[in-house]
């Protein structure tokens, strides 16, 4: 019988997603997180058979949560299930260790399948996102500019682009305005970019910001 933790910092979805999961005949237990802190202390203290983790968490960045569950329980398996767009983010979590991505957007029969087919030992990989990963794959393929950066450089630069202030991104990552103006200097080297106005125009035309 298996033991599933939901992690996300909506109430309203935790509740979906615990209804949907309690339809699977073998699910035994299914607990609930609604930040870093509280999935780092259930993993401690309890074994899962699977965690279904959201990206966008009030106290941590979600991809540094999933890194930090893989250095802790690397025998735990993570789906991670976000808004954030598929394209942009699946190919990160994969490489950090999650099991499988899947858009929250999904119809709850796809999340029943990713489960299942998660907690069997398999990894779950939307059409889409198998697209994108022979894509990237394929030789002689040059990766967009955006794809050579970090996690970290990749989300100031999203925000950024976004239009935030430094000031603003450093208030949101809990982190120094120098530290940010760092990030912001490597990612603008790294993109052959100059100004936060190229980055904004870059994030636009490729739907990484609205």
């Amino acid at each position: 019988m298996s033991r599933i933790l939901i992690v996300d910092d909506h109430a309203v979805v935790r509740h979906g997603l615990r209804q949907l999961l309690k339809e699977i005949p073998d699910v035994a237990h299914i607990g609930e997180a609604q930040n870093a802190k509280e999935v780092m202390d259930l993993v401690q203290g309890q074994t899962w058979d699977l965690i279904v983790l959201d990206l966008t968490l009030p106290d941590k960045i979600g991809i540094e949560v999933l890194k930090d569950l893989k250095r802790d329980s690397p025998q735990t398996p993570v789906l991670v299930m976000s808004m954030l767009p598929e394209d942009q983010y699946g190919m990160s979590v994969l490489k950090a260790g999650a099991s499988g991505y899947l858009p929250k957007e999904s119809a709850p029969e796809e999340l029943v399948d990713a489960v299942r087919k998660v907690l069997r030992g398999g990894r779950y990989i939307s059409l889409n996102l198998a697209e994108h990963l022979a894509f990237d794959l394929g030789p002689g393929v040059e990766k967009p500019l955006h794809e050579t950066l970090s996690d970290r450089e990749y989300q100031v630069m999203c925000l950024l682009a976004s239009g935030k202030t430094n000031s603003e991104v450093a208030d949101q990552l809990s982190i120094s305005t120098k530290t940010v103006s760092t990030y912001r200097s490597r990612i603008l080297l790294k993109m052959k970019m100059r100004t936060n106005a190229e980055l904004m125009n870059y994030a636009f035309r490729h739907k990484i910001v609205q």
